[in-house]
This record gives C-alpha cells, structure tokens and sequence, in this order.
C-alpha cells in the first residue's frame, strides 16, 4: 500500500514537474514571439513614417516644379551642327520657381537658341484621391521671359507674371553628406511632375578636368527632361539643380549630376542684380599640383594648389602672394584642387576678399587677397561636353 501510494505520488509529483517544465517553455517561448512581432511592427511603422514622409515631401515641393515649353530653331541633323539646316524645335525641360514673384532657374542648355519660353504650373492636388486628381488639367500656362543665362554654370533665370507662386528654398551645400537620401523632381520624358529616390553618390565630382565647374553626383533616376528640376534632400530644401547624365543607352544608369545649390545661389543673384554672373579672379594663376609635379619642383606634398603666376602690381601681388606658394585653403575651408578652389571662388560669402591659408617652404601663412571681377573674361570657358543632358 504505502509502495503504490508512493508510486502515485511520484506520478503526481512528476507529471507537476512536467507541466511546471512546460509552462516555463512556454512562457519563454512567448516572449521570443512577442519580441519579434513587435520588432516587425515597429520596422513597419517605421517603414510607414518614411513613406508618409515621402508623400507629404513630394505634395509641398510639387507645387514649386515647373515644366519649361522651348519652341526656338536648331540643326535638323543632331548628329552634325554644322549642317546648315536649320528648322524649328521643340523640347522640354523643368525648373525650380524659387521667389513668390515668378523667378524660376533652369538650365541654360533647356532654353538655349529659344524663341518662345512657357512654363506649365502644377496643378495642386490636396487630400483627395490622387490617381483620379492626376487626370485633372494641367495647371497655368504662362509666358516666360530669359532674365538672363550662365552657359559656364549651365544656369538660366526665367520670370514670369504671378504673384504668391510656391518657392522651394535653396539649401546650404556645406551641409551636404555623401550617402545622404535625395529625391530628383522633374518632368522626364514629358512625364510631368515625377520623383525618383536616390543617395547622393558624391557631394562634389568633377566629371572633366580641364573644366572647374563641379556637382554633386547621385543615383537618383534622372532622364532627359529632368534639365533644371530639383535634387531635394529630406527637409524640402533645393541641393542642387539636376543637370546632367552619363549614359550608353540615353537614359539613366545611375550616374546623374546636378549644380551644387551654393552655386545655384550665387548665379541666381548675379543674375537677378546684374544680368550676368560676374567671375571671381585674384590677380593670379593656379594650377593643381599632382605627383609629379611635385617631384620635379620638389615641392613637400603632392596635393593642393600651386600659384604658377602672379600679375604685376594686381591684388594678389600686393597682399604678399608669390609664385610657387601652395593654397592648402580658403576662408578655413581646405583646398586640394584647382576645381575646389574654383567652388571655393563660387561660394564665398563677402565676394570681396579671401583668406588664404598658403605654404611657402616650411612657413605657413594666411593672407587676405582682394577677390575682383577680370576686365577680360579669361576664365570664361566652353559648355562641359557630356554623353547625354537629363
């Protein structure tokens, strides 16, 4: 009796012991479920919070793109502009309307050799469904006038008649970050008002280097008709002015380039006060020092900037600065090209003098050079020869 009755109680005790065992699986089995579960719910909503991100971007910088209608004369043969055959063109661009009283910049390459320039308002779409608001009527049509051109920069001013217009603003290009997600505005292919996502590949490429001018590159799909639109960074500011593409096909591979918005600005206002974009020159001549180079002048570094002349009696001659110095920067921004001085030139803030940060022989120094406006234009150079414009 006591034999069996403790046979029972073991039972007993063992099938308590086997669900006691069961539950604590149990109960360390759900929190692994739970944990996951809500790890997948937070990535969703954190998915869902980008994405509504992107919508409400894209409904308040659409407003501000507009389409540029280009009726002008050109070579009917594309292939050679030498032909002597002219006949009417029609093409098709994008721009960025950034003061309420109808200043709009585009590029230089969509408006050039028009006759007649329009612009094709947005038509804003509010919280309706937006397939069906798409299909209504484009919006305005207005004439535009060319307040004036930048063919170097690649940079046009239009204006037209309106008051109150959507602007987009022009972001700080300094603050521009390689990896940074960037959304391209624009009107590909006559496709009106589209955005493509992408990283900035490079916040400043220069893609020929005989030529200054440099841009940020990015992965962003830009097609032609893109010319002149947005390249927009998350906060809804303007960081560049999508310009051009590499390409074998004709149409995107990723490899896209835009005006950095430093130099958007710059031109923008030069434009606006003068008509023109005045250069920016310091009486002297620099080149980019390379390897060898530097091998064969003996130079202590092989990067920066070299001063290969220096004008008689100019500005750079009587702040102190002699051939052979080395640019390492410029108002505390370093310098490591003859490209990056050129945007240096571009972004500087006062436009009347420059601090120099220069190496001669052992000696570092900092010099305050006049910056001035050439007499002659010299550094005034052809359109940047590309594959293929967007």
């Amino acid at each position: 009796m006591s034999a069996q009755r403790f046979t029972i109680l073991r039972k007993g005790w063992m099938v308590r012991l086997a669900l006691s065992a069961g539950t604590l699986l149990l109960a360390g089995f759900l929190p692994a479920r739970v944990h996951a579960q809500t790890a997948t719910e937070h990535s969703a909503e954190a998915m869902r919070l980008m994405s509504d991100s992107f919508e409400s971007l894209a409904r308040r910088v659409s407003p501000a793109v507009v389409e540029v209608l280009v009726t002008g004369f050109g070579s009917d043969d594309d292939n050679d502009k030498n032909s002597g055959i002219v006949g009417r063109e029609r093409s098709l661009g994008s721009g960025v309307i950034i003061d309420s009283s109808g200043y709009i910049v585009t590029n230089h390459h969509v408006v050039e050799g028009a006759e007649r320039v329009r612009v094709v308002l947005n038509a804003t779409v509010g919280d309706e469904s937006q397939p069906f608001a798409v299909l209504k009527p484009k919006g305005r049509v207005l004439s535009a006038q060319i307040v004036g051109v930048d063919k170097v920069i690649d940079l046009a001013v239009l204006k037209v008649e309106g008051t109150d217009l959507p602007t987009l603003a022009l972001g700080r290009y300094e603050r521009l970050r390689q990896g940074q997600i960037v959304l391209a505005f624009g009107n590909p292919e006559g496709l009106a008002n589209s955005v493509s996502f992408g990283l900035v590949s490079s916040v400043l490429r220069q893609p020929d280097p005989d030529n200054p001018m440099v841009y940020i590159q990015t992965d962003a799909a830009i097609n032609p008709g893109n010319s002149g639109g947005p390249l927009m960074d998350v906060e809804g500011n303007v960081v560049g002015l999508n310009t051009f593409i590499y390409t074998k096909s004709g149409g995107n591979e990723g490899i896209g380039f835009a005006i950095p918005s430093g130099i958007v600005r710059y031109a923008y206002e030069q434009i606006r006060q003068f008509g023109r974009v005045k250069r920016r020159v310091i009486g002297a001549d620099l080149q980019s020092v390379t390897p060898e180079l530097a091998e064969a002048l003996g130079l202590s570094q092989d990067w920066g900037v070299i001063v290969s002349d220096v004008y008689p009696e100019g500005p750079a001659e009587k702040a102190g600065l002699k051939i052979g110095d080395l640019v390492l920067g410029m108002d505390g921004h370093p310098v490591d090209s003859l490209p990056i001085f050129t945007l240096a030139l571009y972004l500087m803030n006062n436009g009347i003098s420059a601090k120099l940060e220069i190496l001669r022989g052992k000696e570092k120094l900092i010099l305050d050079v006049p910056v001035f406006e050439p007499k002659e234009d010299r550094a005034r150079l052809g359109e940047l020869s590309v594959p293929q414009r967007g």
